[in-house]
This record gives C-alpha cells, sequence and structure tokens, in this order.
C-alpha cells in the first residue's frame, strides 16, 4: 500500500520549511515512527517520521528544497522494506560489477562514510549479501582508526603546507537566517535603550542553600536554582509596571493582562526562546520544572512551534556563560528584555564597611517609543529589591 508522506503542519506564523535532511533513502527498510526526515522552519526543526514498517518509495523533494504545509514530500511503500531491500542490493550490480574488495553499500551507509572519512572497503557490512549499512559505518567511525587505513580527512590535514589559511563556507541554516532577520529588525525598528542595576545575590543564595534539599525532597526532585526567582521578580514587577508587558502594533499600544515569559536558550542550531504560558499562576517549583525541560528540549530540538510563539517579556542569562555585562536585544513585538549575568564577588560599600559580596550585573533593554525611562528604571529597581529581600516576592510588596 503506498502512502502519501506530507510535510507538518505550519501555524500561521510559518509560511514554509525548508528540507534539512532526509536519514532514510528510497528502498531502504524503516520501521513505525523511525525519523525519515527533518524538516527546517524559522523556529524549530520539526521530525516527520514513518506511518508504518515498510521502505520508502520515492522521494519528491530533495534536501534543500522548499515546502509548504501538508505538501507531498514523498511515496512510503507499507511492508515493502523486506522486499525493497533485495532489490536495492541487485541495482549497483546490475550497473556495474563490484570490483574486487569493493562493498555494496546502502546510499545512506555512503553519505555517512563521506562525511566521517571512513573508508569502506575495511567496514564489514552486516546487510544481507554483506551489504554494508548506515550502522555498520557509525561503529567502523567510533572505532580508533587503524595505522595501514588513514582517512581521507587526515590526508587532507597532511597535505596543509605550513602557513597556509584555510577556509570553509558552509550555507547559513533558515533558523540562523531567520534570527539574523530578527535581530537587524529589532535594531532599526525600535528605539533600544538599556538600564543597569546590579543586585546583591546574598540573600537568595543563603535561602537556596538553606532549603534546597527540602525543596528538592518535598517537589519530587525538582531542583531550586536562581532562574525561578527571577520569573518570580519578573511576573510582579510586570503587574505594576504595565507597559513593559506591552506591545507595539501598528498605530496601537497592546496592554496584556497575562505574563508569558520567554527564557532565552542556546540550542545547537542557534538562540531559541521558548515561553513559559501564564508564569504568573504557576509556583517556583513548577516554574523550575518547565524551565528544565524546556532548556532540555530546546537543546533536544524537540521544541514545538506553538511552544516558541508569542511572549510579553524575556529574559535571558548570559552569566551561564561567563558574561559580566551584556545589552541584550529586544525580542520583537515584546518591548523589553531582562539580562542576567555572571555572579561575581566584588568589594561592596555597606553602612559605611566594605563588605565582599556575590554581585550580579542586570540589564533592561526597552524599546523607548513605549516605555519612558522613569518606567525602566523603576521596574529593574522592583526586580533588585525583590531578589535582594526574597520576602517580597511572597508578600507582593
Amino acid at each position: 500500500m503506498t502512502i502519501e508522506i506530507k510535510a507538518p503542519t505550519f501555524p500561521e506564523s510559518v509560511q514554509d520549511g525548508t528540507v534539512a535532511t532526509w536519514h532514510k533513502q528510497p528502498g531502504e527498510a524503516v520501521s513505525r515512527d523511525e525519523l525519515i526526515v527533518d524538516i527546517e522552519t524559522d523556529k524549530v526543526v520539526l521530525e516527520v517520521v514513518a506511518p508504518a514498517d515498510g521502505a520508502l518509495a520515492e522521494i519528491i523533494k530533495g534536501e534543500g528544497e522548499t515546502v509548504l504545509s501538508n505538501e507531498v514530500i514523498a511515496k512510503f511503500e507499507a511492508g515493502a522494506g523486506a522486499a525493497a531491500a533485495p532489490a536495492e542490493a541487485e541495482a549497483p550490480a546490475a550497473e556495474a560489477p563490484a570490483a574486487p574488495g569493493e562493498k555494496i553499500a546502502m546510499p545512506s551507509a555512503k553519505k555517512m562514510a563521506a562525511e566521517k572519512g571512513v573508508d569502506l572497503t575495511g567496514v564489514e557490512g552486516s546487510g544481507k549479501g554483506g551489504r554494508v549499512l548506515k550502522e555498520d559505518v557509525m561503529k567502523a567511525g567510533s572505532a580508533p582508526a587503524a595505522a595501514t587505513a588513514p582517512t581521507a580527512v587526515a590526508a587532507a590535514e597532511v597535505a596543509v603546507a605550513p602557513g597556509e589559511r584555510v577556509e570553509k563556507r558552509v550555507p547559513m541554516t533558515r533558523m540562523r537566517k531567520r534570527i539574523a532577520e530578527r535581530l537587524l529588525d529589532a535594531s532599526q525598528s525600535t528605539a533600544m535603550l538599556t538600564t543597569f542595576n546590579e543586585v546583591n545575590m546574598k540573600p537568595v543564595m543563603d535561602l537556596r542553600k538553606n532549603y534546597k534539599d527540602l525543596f528538592e525532597k518535598t517537589h519530587n526532585g525538582t531542583r531550586l536554582g536562581f532562574m525561578g526567582f527571577f520569573v518570580k521578580a519578573a511576573v510582579e514587577a510586570l503587574k505594576r509596571y504595565t507597559a513593559v508587558n506591552a506591545s507595539i502594533d501598528g498605530n496601537e499600544i497592546v496592554y496584556h493582562g497575562y505574563q508569558d515569559i520567554g527564557v532565552a536558550v542556546s540550542s545547537p542550531k542557534g538562540l531559541v526562546v521558548p515561553i513559559l504560558r501564564n508564569a504568573e499562576n504557576l509556583g517556583l517549583a513548577d516554574m523550575e520544572n518547565n524551565i528544565r525541560d524546556l532548556g532540555v528540549r530546546a537543546r533536544d530540538g524537540k521544541l514545538s512551534i506553538d511552544e516558541m510563539t508569542g511572549g510579553t517579556f524575556t529574559i535571558t542569562n548570559g552569566g551561564v556563560f561567563g558574561s559580566l555585562l551584556s545589552t541584550p536585544i529586544l525580542n520583537p513585538p515584546q518591548a523589553a528584555i531582562l539580562g542576567m549575568h555572571k555572579i561575581q564577588e566584588r568589594p561592596m560599600a555597606v553602612d559605611g564597611k566594605v563588605e565582599i559580596l556575590p554581585m550580579m550585573y542586570l540589564a533592561l533593554s526597552y524599546d523607548h517609543r513605549l516605555i519612558d525611562g522613569k518606567e525602566a528604571v523603576g521596574f529593574l529597581v522592583a526586580i533588585k529589591e525583590m531578589i535582594e529581600d526574597p520576602a517580597r516576592i511572597l508578600l507582593e510588596v
């Protein structure tokens, strides 16, 4: 039975996608729910899996081609995996008999061998008739390279003359291009300004030290981090300074009666901002759980488009990479973004005495078309006061 493989249904905010990688080739056996192709959009990489056991019959949209929502990208033959494999194995022999020592390899195995620099003549095939499968190349690629079989990559490295300046050009991914467009748009279409402050992290650090074990035990293994406190503080500050939680739509200001907080996460494919929906209704444990879950799935490329769409305010933490101070760029159409940074011990004057305290610089970038300096500074001071006295968050004062 032939089944049409279609591109996923894209939301209204996504016009089309690009075929990133075909993980299976025509005739290659596929199990039900096994990944066959990645579709890259402006925001996420969507995975398309096999609808049943069988094999790909035909690829309609090749890698790099643009696809629309629900467009047919391939044809799949259910239950055809066993019959397709021998047919494909015979195809190379029909075109040209294998030379002595030459291996018959699946197309996916050849592609991976080229990428990893693996010599197929030294790979033992586990497929029917000694065919080299993708899994065989993966095993060979992970094994230590033999001294008698140097790879093409190693040879290329040896061939480089001393002092030679090597360059490599790769196409920019669709997601990276979209990130670049949004950042450029933010810098050109907003009146962005940044205000700074510093916060004493000792009260939160002491609170975390005293209660982290009890918190983790009470909330089924949920760890108490710093991000939850900042999200909580931001939610309370946004309630007081509603313009910071607003956005501009044409000639209108949209005031949001809810707090959807975006948490910027670095992923292998670029910066993504998953959203904590209705953060005002979440407890500290729920926030920490959701933040950790979104972060893990962002790094694994498992976020859905809906989870990264919307948001009324964003928090980014460059401190995890060691940043001491920065000016974060707005995430339009949002009007503001809070930047956290590295916790650094510094000498501070406290009641006429010098004390060594763990301090963090905070930065609030905001759209001056919508937010006045008074509101921006007031918002940042509110964050500072709640972090330095966490009881304020509980008491909402």
